[in-house]
């Protein structure tokens, strides 16, 4: 491998950072948006900013997405393979952007990297899969992606549906009660207390979406760096360029840099920034009507999952969890209330996510294996 490209993974990797910044977005915003609580320029400012956040807040998932999910000992982690994954993902998240559909980047990438190790280690599926041979240990695609793709949206849905079924029979007990406990219980005052108190809920959404999401391009460009510096690309670097040698192998046992974090926080706010209007319209609007109340709910469920699962190095679906937190809101006002139809376009966009890009991926190593 050359130092270009290692230097095109970052750049690549910054390109993904930046895309998975206007193609999320709408997972953080969606819903205080189409209460009408911001504006949709004040609610991608107020994301731009927690997104960056939440992306300095730990390198738990970085580390993850750097060496525990395939089995680096086995699969070359060089630069062609990682390239491969990121234009796989991209080209997914393009796709679906211009679709309106809210799939996940999350699962884009993680679905390319398997794919690009598969045909790079001329398709040794099980190595690659569970990764260093130890699953059990909580190493590879299995525990760390395909049991919190299933898990995560699920918990979304109960907490999302609990909460906002305890807040509808809070507010109808304090509607039956008399003198000013009958007050708080009247729609003016609840939309009023739940029009601030969303702005909070959708903070906390920013901060974990950029807690978890921008954290998988800090680990991509950590790796790239670790497998240069390993392979003694970068020795002959510079000395101001010296930052750029990270101690270590690609295989794990490396410190994601201070500087990598804030470039990728700073890309991803940049990508926010330029808004994912397509998106927001499928979730904020056509999936199920939502009020301030509503928004509150869901926002708190998914981002009370996201940020646990941050906390445990997951790289869970910003996407699938927010998704399930509005549908689990809905239910529990009727099932009826939820557009099944849009949902049902939703779903299979996550089902087809993992697939596709890993098809794609393997397919981009393969040409670039008969070209190269």
């Amino acid at each position: 491998m050359s130092l270009g490209l290692v230097f095109a993974v970052v750049l690549i990797a910054l390109a993904f950072t930046y895309i998975n910044g206007f193609h999320d977005t709408a997972n953080s915003i969606a819903t205080v948006v189409a209460t009408k609580v911001l504006s949709p320029g004040q609610a991608v400012l107020l994301a731009a900013v927690t997104n960056m956040f939440g992306a300095l807040w730990g390198t738990a998932v970085a580390k993850t997405i750097a060496a525990g999910l395939i089995d680096t000992h086995v699969v070359d982690a060089g630069p062609q393979l990682l390239i491969c994954a990121l234009l796989a993902a991209i080209v997914w998240n393009l796709i679906t952007w211009w679709l309106g559909l809210p799939s996940s980047s999350s699962h884009a990438l993680v679905g390319a990297l398997v794919g690009s190790a598969i045909a790079a280690s001329a398709g040794n599926f099980h190595s690659v899969i569970w990764a260093q041979g130890d699953w059990w240990a909580g190493k590879g695609v299995i525990p760390k992606v395909v049991v919190p793709m299933v898990v995560s949206p699920l918990m979304g849905f109960v907490i999302g549906f609990v909460l906002m079924g305890a807040l509808y029979a809070l507010f109808a007990w304090l509607a039956n009660r008399k003198g000013w406990l009958r007050r708080l219980g009247r729609t003016p005052f609840v939309n009023a207390l739940f029009g601030k108190a969303q702005i909070v809920s959708a903070t906390a959404m920013g901060v974990a979406h950029g807690m978890n999401d921008a954290q998988k391009s800090m680990g991509i460009i950590a790796l790239a760096l670790a497998g240069g510096t390993a392979a003694g690309q970068l020795d002959h670097l510079p000395h101001w360029l010296g930052f750029l040698r990270i101690a270590g192998s690609a295989g794990g046992g490396f410190n994601v840099p201070s500087w990598v974090a804030v470039l990728c926080a700073l890309t991803m706010a940049a990508g926010t920034a330029g808004g994912g209007w397509r998106i927001i319209k499928t979730l904020g609007h056509k999936m199920v009507k939502l009020h301030p109340i509503n928004g509150f709910a869901a926002e708190g469920s998914s981002a009370a999952v996201i940020l646990t699962a941050s906390a445990f190095g997951i790289p869970v679906s910003t996407t699938h969890n927010v998704s399930a937190s509005i549908m689990g809101v809905g239910a529990a006002k009727r099932f009826n209330a939820i557009r099944w139809s849009v949902v049902e376009r939703m779903v299979w966009a996550w089902i087809l996510t993992l697939p596709i890009t890993a098809m794609l991926a393997y397919g981009f190593v393969r040409l670039a294996s008969a070209f190269g």
